[in-house]
């Protein structure tokens, strides 16, 4: 297999000692820039050595408010300046007139999968929910790529593999330029414990065997780990022992372990906001997930109380990063999630029939549960805000599985809608999506924010997300390594795909 990317990383891994400092992901990340190959071609929008975009809102990704009429101008896949409109232009520049459009950094999806999780002859059976064992989750390595670049995901975590060497490979043929696609830290194979839902996930025997996980796929080039929902407080710490003396970082679902056990043990990273912690789920047994997985935990938690502001002390002081997945839990309350034709358009039709039907199962929950899991997720949204408000830092991604409604690319710009309506202004959420994704990964030197010297991965949208944030849904161009990429035409080739392959 061709694995460049992958065997430098090896090479740099395979120096780590113990107390090692944390591996610079920019040489494998981001790699140097490679022209767009024959099979990128149909997309590029703009390709010039020199690109000016005049008359633009800009949303620098700081937080700071919008600029108008500005001017910003990309040089060789950099950006070189940016400024009020007056800036000097050079004579060989592309000139574009983005008067009525806002330009945002390239969004740092934090929790992007590559895959689809597929129920078989799923249905009613008895007036219950049913589907065939086993639960499958098929690879979408054509579709997702496509998709989450088309939306304005210029960087990604995988934050989980169920097909590694796959995830590696199209790393490979994307820094290449032979495949569209984001920036990729491709994380290792889910390191889960005995009783997985999923078939495909090996299941961690004991704290050596999570070790020897770790330092396999290291080798193998993976630049980030995530432990799941059955590993053992045991198997946890050893796997982020090894994967901190090899320069790595971890993070998890959990459930077995709880998020302040998870933060003694020395993880970096809390995958869905707060609704996973079983701290307090009735029946919670050491090493053991629960039935409820945390919501029961969320539910009766205030996130004003002394309970939520100790467990966010803990958290911010033992340097742990939370990552928001507001889609994927949005899904469980009835008729919050909009219906979005377009990102409905890609799905295969056997995935939008699965989800058209579980969609309505959810909308005909009765009034207790809407209750329960209306309270549920204010209480999710509110706690991301108090450990934000504490210093806390949070990012963000949509995490596209669930009951098929969260799409790669579309998930991620619902993640920042919903981030305002959890209430951040839009440029307060647009920096947790795109800034602090970047220094979780030690890349905002590259990306993450507009400013000179930096990656032109930026994102274009027609109106004014400052102002309408809904706005940020009409996206028209995508600049990656300060290539313009047609974002309806990659859409166009996946249309109907999303859930076959």
């Amino acid at each position: 297999m061709r694995r460049t990317t992958a065997l430098a990383a090896a090479l740099l891994i395979g120096a780590g000692v113990a107390g090692a400092a944390t591996l610079d992901l920019a040489p494998i990340v981001l790699p140097q820039a490679t022209a767009p190959g024959k099979a990128l071609q149909p997309y590029v929008r703009t390709d010039a050595p020199v690109v000016a975009l005049l008359h633009v809102r800009v949303i620098d990704g700081s937080g700071a408010p919008a600029r108008a009429n500005q001017t910003l101008l990309i040089e060789h896949g950099k950006i070189a300046a940016v400024g009020a409109d007056g800036l000097a232009i050079p004579a060989d520049a592309k000139r574009i007139d983005l008067s009525s459009h806002t330009v945002f950094p390239g969004l740092v999806g934090m929790h992007d999968h590559l895959f689809y999780i597929a129920r078989p002859n799923l249905g009613e059976q008895d007036g219950k929910l049913h589907s065939d064992p086993p639960l499958i989750v098929p690879e979408m390595v054509f579709s997702a790529p496509r998709l989450y670049l088309a939306m304005g995901v210029t960087t990604l975590r995988t934050t989980g593999s169920v097909e590694p060497y796959t995830d590696l490979n199209l790393k490979h043929d994307i820094d290449k330029g032979e495949l569209p696609g984001p920036h990729m830290d491709v994380t290792g194979p889910y390191l889960e414990g005995a009783g997985s839902y999923f078939i495909q996930m090996h299941p961690i025997r004991d704290p050596e065997d999570a070790k020897e996980t770790v330092a396999f796929w290291a080798k193998q080039g993976v630049t980030s780990f995530k432990a799941y929902m059955n590993i053992t407080r045991a198997e946890l710490k050893a796997a982020v022992d090894e994967a901190h003396r090899l320069g790595l970082k971890i993070t998890g679902h959990l459930c077995a372990v709880t998020y302040r056990e998870a933060a003694e043990a020395g993880i970096d990273d809390l995958e869905h906001g707060f609704f996973v912690n079983t701290e307090h789920d009735p029946g919670k047994a050491p090493d053991k997930c629960t039935d409820s997985d945390g919501l029961d935990t969320l539910h009766a938690m205030d996130p004003e109380g002394s309970d939520a502001k100790s467990l966010i002390r803990d958290l911010v002081a033992h340097h742990v990063a939370i990552t928001s997945t507001l889609p994927v839990f949005e899904q469980m309350v009835p008729h919050h999630a909009p219906l979005w034709p377009q990102a409905m358009a890609t799905l295969s039709p056997e995935a939008k029939r699965d989800y058209l039907f579980l969609r309505a199962r959810t909308d005909m929950l009765p009034p207790e549960q809407v209750q329960k899991r209306s309270i549920t997720f204010r209480h999710g949204m509110a706690m991301e805000r108090e450990f934000v408000a504490a210093g806390g830092l949070l990012l963000a991604g949509p995490d596209p599985t669930g009951n098929g409604g969260i799409i790669p690319g579309f998930g991620d710009l619902r993640e920042v809608e919903l981030l305002v309506e959890e209430g951040f202004s839009p440029e307060q959420a647009i920096h947790i999506a795109s800034y602090n994704g970047a220094m979780y990964l030690g890349l905002q030197d590259r990306i993450g924010s507009i400013a000179a010297g930096k990656d032109a991965d930026l994102v274009v949208v027609k109106g004014n997300p400052s102002q309408h944030i809904d706005d940020i849904e009409q996206v028209e161009t995508v600049f990656k390594d300060g290539i313009g990429y047609d974002s309806q035409a990659l859409l166009k080739s996946v249309q109907g795909r999303y859930g076959e392959y």
